[in-house]
Order: structure tokens, then sequence, then C-alpha cells
């Protein structure tokens, strides 16, 4: 049987993680060059540089040296942050913005007028020192970090956006003095300014757009709290950072506030909303005993709480750490942006001279052509002379084929569909994920804890009571889901609900989806599937309970001994399974349940949620040779589970998804965590990846259109260099404006009936 991707072997194929921040890129050659740079480093494995969110993801086979990072990205001439921008960093930068392109249009509005004034005929004194000196303040005062941008690209060797635009504006402003001088050639000063002003406002409303497009990991961060009501030893109530707050700490939440930190109950009774984490609206109780969330906001009651994860092993903090990596990430499709983005600037660069020097060469011949146009284009001088329209031309061909749209397009439309995925309680890990999601045809689901709610209780056992307190003090070590309802049934027959009265339990060995043994009082307990018919066993498998087989032996050794006797036990359906698996086959993907369960029960709790292939009584390796089949037929597989005994299988599906409910092991190898554990989160991850793909298509269509179209006629002549700038922000808006479209999706549930 072919194990690939077993447990075993997942650490040999563990990568080491590395994410931070970029700071000063501007364009999709800028990422391409710390892309490129990154990847020559040893052991590294994948690089991925969103520039949106300006956060890098390395994966390196072994931990790399931060300091050589740093020295890295200094090379390409951008800067190394630990973090991506915080919102008073973003806040900044949005005000400098703003001033940059309120200045440089306050002084470019007016240069216009009187430029087109001065086009049409009417004479304005002393207009040539006018576009000189306003052009020169456009360009070196709010223009000079576009100008430092083109600077650091071209001292580390490479080009960007920002080169093409100074290379345009100190082009067009270097007319000027020629002209000044009586020279036969036109003046593009005043088309220098307008180049400076109309890229600030683009970069202006990119910067804004990207901001908002960043809220919805920003209202996770902000739901964490900053203190904590700690009790001390003495009874006494203390106030203290929540970085300064220890494992086992006991901390009071009241109405109104919100848990500082991950723990469990240990006193006390409130209404928790968990709508910031789960995506679910109505409050959810909490008793005693119950975990609780870092973030979560107390609605009514008082309750105690003992930490059990702080800093960056809380839940909200891994969860975050998740969509920022998400975000760093790239799709499959970006590989055919980036190849276009490696060769565009030299091939325009090239386009631009050699249209400018054939409309230098060959003006006596064009002449004609540009007096039949003008008339159609008021734009279009017929007597400009050679130079000038040659001028004219290299500066349009150089500005509108500026990649920013076809830099942008994925990287926007990627942050938009995990933003609103990440707002439903969906965390996609991976850009493959979101583009994978949308293909797939089979979809593999657990049954404990995935179908069923995994909350189970125990309806009937035929156990003694010594029996049952060691079965539970065994259990008490198991990750299984089924393991609490023991321990808690246990608990409840004996005289305290307090573990530490269980009987003493050693040699624990547990194996995925096999059972769990261990020594107490002198015997070995086996828990596992019962291994014959039973018509006991029958009876509660009818109803969809799950029977386990309970062994006691002297000797360790239990196969050949018969069973001392059974638990029976009850999970619930979650209520939503049965419309979400209708949704699912409406979609054209066939959902089909694997579980370790015994077969009567699971045909029992697929018949009533609408799945007629199931595949019962399954070890680990099992579930990986009923994905492989599937996969070697041709069909792209997703497996949603959440125990232990899945994490290999979720491994090796073409899109992995973990209930956050679940075990790390299982959230760690999936591609998608559905933090709530609700199965609605399932085809909108599916129907999030085709709106996001959706997205990216239509975005790398339109930048391409554009400068398909754009190029040619400002190589013809056709187009004012102006124009040519406004074209080119319009189009970068236009793909900005598209992918945001995606933070409207409708879950497609909410529009069906049962």
């Amino acid at each position: 049987m072919e194990t690939v991707g077993t447990i075993e072997n997942m650490a040999v194929e563990k990568s080491y993680t590395h994410s931070f921040s970029v700071e000063g890129m501007t364009c999709a050659s800028c990422v391409r060059i710390v892309e490129r740079t990154l990847k020559k480093m040893d052991s590294v494995s994948y690089v991925s540089v969103n520039l949106a969110t300006e956060k890098a993801l390395v994966l390196s086979e072994k931990p790399l040296d931060l300091e050589v990072i740093k020295h890295k990205i200094a090379e390409t001439g951008y800067a190394y942050r630990d973090r991506g921008p915080t919102e008073d960093l973003l806040t900044r930068r949005f005000r400098a913005a703003r001033g940059r392109f309120i200045l440089a249009l306050t002084v470019t509005i007016p240069l216009m007028i009187l430029m087109i004034l001065h086009m049409s005929g009417i004479h304005i004194p002393g207009f040539l020192y006018m576009e000189l000196i306003a052009a020169a303040f456009v360009l070196f005062v709010p223009g000079i970090t576009v100008l430092k941008g083109a600077y650091i690209a071209v001292s580390h060797k490479h080009t960007n956006m920002d080169t093409l635009i100074s290379l345009g504006a100190l082009f067009s402003w270097a007319t000027v003095g020629p002209a000044l001088f009586g020279m036969p050639i036109m003046s593009f000063g005043s088309i220098s300014a307008m180049l400076i002003a109309f890229h600030l406002t683009g970069k202006y409303i990119e910067s804004r757009l990207k901001y908002r497009a960043a809220a919805d990991i920003r209202s996770l961060i902000e739901v964490q709290s900053k203190d904590a009501l700690v009790l001390t030893p003495d009874g006494k109530e203390l106030t203290v950072p929540v970085e300064a707050v220890k494992s086992g700490s006991l901390v009071l939440v009241k109405t109104g506030e919100r848990i500082p930190l991950d723990g469990i109950v240990s006193r006390g009774t409130a209404l928790v909303d968990q709508s910031m984490i789960s995506g679910e609206p109505m409050p959810v109780r909490r008793d005693g005993g119950e975990e609780v969330i870092g973030g979560t906001l107390v609605t009514q009651g008082v309750i105690t709480v003992e930490v059990t994860k702080v800093g960056e092993d809380s839940f909200l903090s891994n969860m975050i750490k998740l969509i920022e990596e998400a975000q760093s990430a790239s799709v499959p499709i970006q590989a055919f942006a980036d190849r276009l983005t490696n060769i565009f600037i030299p091939v325009v660069f090239s386009l631009a001279v050699l249209s400018a020097a054939a409309w230098g060469f060959l003006y006596p011949f064009l002449q004609g052509y540009l007096s039949s146009i003008s008339a159609y284009l008021p734009w279009i001088i017929s007597d400009a002379g050679a130079f000038s329209s040659a001028a004219a031309v290299f500066v349009a061909v150089l500005v509108i084929a500026c990649p920013c749209a076809l830099g942008l397009a994925t990287p926007m439309a990627l942050i938009a569909g995990s933003g609103a995925a990440a707002k439903r309680g969906i965390i996609i890990k991976d850009g493959e994920a979101i583009q994978g999601a949308k293909d797939i045809e089979v979809i593999l689901l657990d049954k404990t804890g995935t179908i069923t709610s995994g909350k189970p209780v125990v309806s009937e056992t035929n156990l003694t009571f010594d029996d049952l307190q060691a079965v539970a003090a065994v259990e008490k070590f198991s990750t299984h889901p089924l393991a609490a309802s023991i321990s808690a049934y246990a608990a409840a027959k004996s005289d305290s609900t307090l573990p530490d009265n269980l009987p003493e339990a050693e040699q624990i060995e547990e194996t995925a989806g096999k059972g769990i043994s261990g020594l107490v009082n002198g015997f070995t307990y086996f828990l596992g599937r019962p291994l014959a018919d039973n018509p006991d066993y029958t009876r509660h498998m009818e109803t969809g309970a799950t029977v386990i087989g309970v062994w006691k032996t002297k000797s360790g050794v239990w196969k050949d001994t018969a069973p001392i006797g059974y638990i029976a036990i009850s999970d619930t359906i979650k209520p939503e399974a049965k419309k979400v698996i209708a949704i699912l086959k409406k979609s054209g993907i066939t959902p089909v349940m694997v579980t370790g369960d015994q077969e009567t029960t699971a045909l029992a709790v697929a018949k009533q949620v609408g799945i007629s292939t199931v595949h019962a009584g399954l070890h680990p390796e099992d579930k990986l040779e009923i994905l492989r089949s599937y996969q070697k037929a041709g069909k792209k597989t997703a497996m949603v589970g959440d125990g232990i005994n899945d994490a290999a299988v979720l491994k090796a599906a073409d899109l992995g998804i973990a209930l956050g409910t679940g075990t790390d092991l299982s959230i760690e190898s999936a591609d998608t965590v559905i933090v709530s554990g609700s199965l609605t989160r399932i085809p909108d991850t599916m129907d999030l990846s085709r709106l996001t793909f959706r997205k990216i298509r239509q975005n790398l269509f339109w930048a391409l259109f554009y400068n398909a179209v754009a190029l040619p006629l400002a190589m013809a002549g056709l187009l004012h260099p102006a124009i040519a700038e406004i074209a080119m922000t319009f189009s970068s808006i236009n793909v900005i404006l598209n992918s945001m479209k995606i933070r409207s999706f409708t879950p497609q549930l909410e529009d069906t009936n049962e």
C-alpha cells in the first residue's frame, strides 16, 4: 500500500518559514529583483514577495541567518523590516502621499492651463521660464521620491517603474533649455510636471486602496487586548500588560471586556461573542472547563480564565501569522506575469528608442500623416519638427507601458481574497490553495468532529466502575475527539470531577487510527475498534453511534483475548452538514466520507447528510490510498479533517482543509483552516477561490489589453505624453478597484434553503 506523506516522514520534509517585510518596492520589477536575489541563497526552496502587502515569504531546508537575509535585501536597494507596515506607518504614508500629490497638482494644474492656452495660439510672455521653474519644482520637490526610487534601482543595476517615469520626466524637462536658446524643438516642460503629478496621484490612490484592502487583518490585530486583569495568589486584582502574563495565570474577564489570552474557564459562566474569530454572529455559552480564545468578547457574565497559551503560541497570533503568510504568497498564474515583467522594461525602453529614431529620421515622410490626423486629434502638431515629434513619441512610449497594472494584477486580488476569507473565518495559507480550490472535483470528509459536532457523549457502557475509571485515566492522554467524552462520563460517575482523582496511567501508547493503550493498576487496557460483530454493537451503530471495544490483560497482549466490554458514544451531526453536502453536489463536487469508524455507524451518518460514497474502518494509510486512487484517476481532490489521523491525507490532498477546532498537526498539514469548524465555510472556500481567480484573470487581461492597444498607438504618435500618463494611471486604479470587488463576496449558503 502506498504511504506517501505519512505522519512519520512529514517531519523530514519540513521547511523552515521566514516571513518579513521589504520596504521601498514600487512595481513588479522590484519584486522580481528581490525574489531573484533571495532565491540564490543556500538551501532556499521557495520565495514569494507580495507588492501589495510588502510581505516576503521564504521557505528553506534549514534556518537562515537573519543578517544574511538583511544583507541580501540591502544589495537590491530595498530595506528589511521584521513586520509589515503598522497602521501608524500606513497612516503617515497616506498623509505624505496625499501631501505630495496635492502639492504637485497645485503647481501642475495652472501650468497645464497655461500650456493649453499656449498651444492654442495665445502667446503667454515668459511661458518657457514658467515651464522651466514650475516643472523643476514638481520634479525635484514632490517628485523627489520618484527620482530616489529610480536611482536606487539604477545604482543596483536594475530598472523599475520609477525608472521609466523619471526618465520620461527628466527628458521632457530637458527640452525646455534648448527651446529657451532658440533651438527648433518643442518644449515638453509641462509634460514633465504632469507625468510626476499624475504618477503621484495614482500612487496616493493605490496606497489608500491598499490600506482598505488590509482592513480585515487589522481588524484581527485590533481585537488583541493590551492589558489583562490578573488574580494574584492572595486574591488581589492586578492590571498587567498581556505580554507579562504567564501560562497558568488566572485572569478575570467581565461583561463587555475582551478575553486577553487563550485559556480554559476555571470559574463562572459567560456568553462569548466569537464573531471576529469564527464569523458566527451569535454568542456562545462558555462554562467551567471549556476553552476560550483570546480576543473574543464577553457579552454577558463574569468568568475566571486559566491562561494556557501566551504570545506567539496564542490562537489569534497563529491565525494572524497564517493570514500574513498567505498574503505573502503567490499563485501559479503569477509566474506568467513574472515572465512578462522580466523582459517588459528593457523591451519598452528599446521600443521607445527605436520609435523615436524612426520618427526622427523619417519625419519628412510622416509629416503628411501627421497633418491628416491632426484634424481629428487636437493634440497632434503636424509642424513640430523631427526632434520634437521624436521626443514626444519617446516619452509617450515610456510612460504608456509602465507595468504598474501588470504588477498589481495578482497581488491585489490575492490580498482582497485572503482578507475576505479571513473575515469569514477561513485562513487560506498559500496561493496554490486559492488557485486550486476552484478545480476540486471530489471532497473527502472525515466523520467525527467534521460531519459530526465533535462533542460526543457516552450513551451506554457495560464496564464496571473500576474499569471505567481506569479507561478514563488512559483516555486522559489521548487527542482523539472521543476521549474527552469518556473522561467526562467517568467523572460524572465518580464523586469528583477532577481528573487528578483518576488512577495513575503509565506506558501510554496511541496509534493514529487504531487505538490507545496504557497500564493502570497492573493491567494493560486497550481501547480500539471492535474486532468482531456483536448484537449490542450493531444496535448502537445503526443509530449512528460509535462503539469502542475495551480489552484488559495482565500480559499486555490483548489481540487474542475477548473484550471486557464496550463504550457506545453518540455524536450529533452538525446542523449545517446536510445543507453543505447539497451545495457541494450542486457545484459538481462529489462528497465522500472516509472514517476510521465502523461501517454501520458511518453508513447511518452518511445517509442522514446525503453522502452516498462511504469508506469506513480506515487507518490513516487507507485514507491516503483512497485519496491517491482519486488523484490517479485525474480528479482534483480535497480533504476535510480535524484529527491527528487526518494529517497525512491533508498534506497529500490537492487541497487540505483543516477545522480550527482540530489538532495542531492537522492545522499545520492543511492548506486552508476553517477557524470556527463550521462546514458552511467549505463551499465559501471554493466560491472565494473561483471569484479571486476570476478577478486575477480579468486583471491580467485588462492589463495586457491596455498595453496591446496603447503601446502601438504611442509608437504611432497618436498619444500625447500627458494622455499616456493618465491612461497608465487609470489602468492601475482599474486593477485595484476590480480586485476590491472581492470584498463584497456573498456566501452561497445564505441563498440556499433546506
